[in-house]
């Protein structure tokens, strides 16, 4: 038997720990560091691990860590579904689903132009149409997470700016699912899309239709389930077996079966709980690997003129779409110009959403690994600026709602896990 993988494994999550503390020095998520881990053991420098002629291990070897990988990413699709806080949704409503609307529309809008600008538009050939798409579908993403400590050290969390911003990021992910759905499901142009419009509507009705068994289950008497530790059991396999149906069945995006359990399961009085325990095994293993999966991807030496340009481009498409696109939401709802620019700020960072679109697309062949430097500097940069315009916009005066700052809630502490 081959042991070369337990190597591999103890490099990665002992470097992405490393590098994951240094960002964290610098007051950066450590998921920089987790994928500035994944480049420097990749084939871009050292060459440890990732390729054919690497130094430790290629073939066999990388296909266990990329099936570790996609363990990893169903559980963090996951817990942000179980970690959903609905409340943040009824606390601003209306402007939230606008924010979120038009800060997917013109990111999306804004992707796709420059893809198409660089490689040209063929709407004639359904897989070339769904990879202009895909790159907008790529920045629709948001990740707050950055954001919502940015704002709770500033006292603002509380504000209706900062619920605003936690209840569009959550609208934000479930429109991103949907269209990462509808996208995934149509790029085959061997596939009838009138067949693929019709699963993904099956789908969603199979979604409801767990939903209403889980609630009937949850009738039944707790001597049947006494101990917490089954409960968790129960909902990490509800999430596998609604990712392999999705996938299986209806041609769906398994994240997106993992994203719709947490979702399922987010209202229930032992919410917490799971999403407690199974944090632990998937931030201590599979999100490390996950993360670092992603960087061994990122081959930087491949990256030419045409690449850097287009990642140029990209980036300050990607900065400027959600300002605009949330900004102008946030103006629609009524608020002033600072707090509208503070809510496109807030949405600016992609962080591991992002990360997660852009290999599902890998997977289908939508997008190709040329296209993975770009969108990781792209996250890279949006997470470490976001904070710092932040702080530039909100911190030299008082907005008139400002709190004071406060120890975390278990429901602020649901609402970051979600992002």
């Amino acid at each position: 038997m081959e042991y070369l993988y337990l190597l591999v494994l103890a490099l990665i999550l002992a470097s992405t720990k490393i590098f994951g503390l240094l960002s964290k020095r610098v007051n950066m998520p450590q998921v920089v560091g987790a994928l500035l881990a994944g480049v420097l053991i990749g084939p871009s420098v050292l060459n440890l691990v990732g390729a054919d002629n690497s130094v430790l291990a290629g073939g066999d070897t990388l296909s266990f860590i990329n099936h570790t990988a996609e363990v990893g990413v169903i559980m963090l699709m996951f817990l942000a579904g179980i970690g959903t806080d609905f409340s943040e949704l009824k606390k601003t409503g209306v402007a939230s689903f606008v924010i979120a609307l038009i800060g997917v529309i013109v990111p999306m809008a804004g992707g796709g132009l420059t893809y198409g600008l660089f490689y040209g538009f063929d709407f004639t050939n359904q897989l070339e149409l769904c990879k202009t798409i895909f790159v907008g579908v790529v920045l629709m993403a948001t990740s707050v997470s950055i954001t919502v400590e940015t704002l709770r050290e500033l006292g603002k969390l509380k504000t209706k700016m900062g619920t605003a911003i936690l209840g569009a990021a959550i609208i934000d992910d479930i429109i991103g699912i949907v269209v990462l759905t509808l996208v995934t499901g149509l790029q085959d142009p061997k596939v009838n899309p009138v067949e693929s419009v019709v699963k993904i509507v099956l789908f969603f009705v199979f979604v409801v239709v767990c939903a209403i068994v889980v609630k009937l289950l949850s009738k039944i008497p707790r001597k049947f389930y006494a101990k917490k530790h089954r409960i968790v059991i129960f909902g990490l396999s509800f999430a596998f077996v609604l990712s392999f149906c999705a996938e299986y069945f209806f041609g769906v995006a398994d994240i997106t079966g993992a994203y719709f359990a947490g979702l399922i399961l987010c209202n229930y009085s032992s919410n917490e709980y799971i999403d407690e325990k199974v944090s632990i095994a998937s931030f201590a293993f599979f999100s490390p690997v996950f993360f670092a999966s992603i960087g061994i991807k990122t081959h930087v030496t491949s990256m030419d003129s045409t690449i850097l340009l287009f990642t140029v481009v990209l980036l300050v498409v990607a900065i400027l779409s959600k300002v605009i696109g949330c900004g102008l939401g946030a103006k629609f709802c009524k608020f002033n110009n600072k707090e509208a620019l503070g809510i496109g700020i807030g949405m600016v960072s992609r962080g591991e959403v992002a990360l997660i679109v852009a290999q599902k697309g890998n997977e289908a062949g939508i997008i190709d690994a040329a296209l993975f430097p770009p969108i990781v500097v792209v996250v890279i940069v949006t997470t470490i600026i976001t904070p710092i315009l932040l702080k530039i916009v909100l911190a030299d005066k008082d907005n008139g709602d400002e709190e004071k700052p406060k120890n975390k809630s278990k429901k602020t502490k649901a609402a970051t896990a979600a992002k």
